[in-house]
């Protein structure tokens, strides 16, 4: 699959490994060109562009911002209209407290209301960077989730494929508006993470007896 990746974080990072890995074509872009370049060095099949110059032929997009710098990002790459798009934020406020929107919406939502004609997927948003740079199977053997809502069917059987190739658990979390649901469960895992000490090598799970 040809993926464009904005973000060149923690979480861009990890994901432009293991889309490497899992032989995907990638390109990676951010407001850094040379931080850009710097992430794709060493990985096969991965090539830095400046912003306007990312999406190329790429059926996919991963969108690893913050919320903030969210709708910049995406409306600088051109046009995606039907372009399938991965939102991983989080509206997180400044220190990772509480989510600045709730309860009758979602940064997902917003998202899309603001990038009309994309195929806007919520996934990804619940790990942890760690999780998603050392890979999908914990110590106890257990595979991570990846929990995935849009109201595009073709877009999550896209998405759904691309969980499955990095070796995750995909699991159907529903319409987009679940998303009001997912982001408020990041925010609990950063809080297990960080403020009950737990760390960042953790995964919210759902079983099923």
């Amino acid at each position: 699959m040809n993926i464009t990746v904005i973000g060149t974080g923690n979480m861009g990072s990890a994901f432009v490994k293991q889309l490497a890995n899992a032989g995907h074509a990638v390109r990676v872009t951010g407001r850094d060109i040379a931080k850009a370049q710097a992430v794709a060095a060493g990985h096969a099949g991965v090539k830095a562009a400046p912003l306007t110059e990312a999406l190329g032929n790429s059926e996919l997009v991963i969108l690893a911002t913050g919320y903030g710098d969210a709708v910049p990002a995406l409306q600088g790459l051109g046009d995606l209209t039907g372009k399938v798009v991965i939102d991983i934020t989080n509206p997180l406020n400044a220190d990772y407290s509480g989510l600045i929107i709730g309860h009758d919406t979602s940064a997902a939502e917003e998202i899309s209301k603001a990038v009309p004609g994309v195929q806007l997927v919520k996934a990804f948003n619940t790990l942890f960077a760690q999780v998603l740079a050392d890979g999908p199977v914990f110590a106890n053997e257990q595979t991570a989730p990846v929990f995935f809502a849009s109201d595009s069917e073709p877009a999550k059987q896209t998405v759904k494929a691309l969980i499955e190739s990095l070796g995750f658990k995909p699991i159907d979390a529903g319409p987009l508006k679940n998303s009001r649901y997912l982001e408020p469960l990041a925010g609990l895992n950063i809080y297990l993470g960080y403020g009950a000490g737990l760390g960042t090598a953790i995964a919210p799970t759902w079983i099923a007896k």
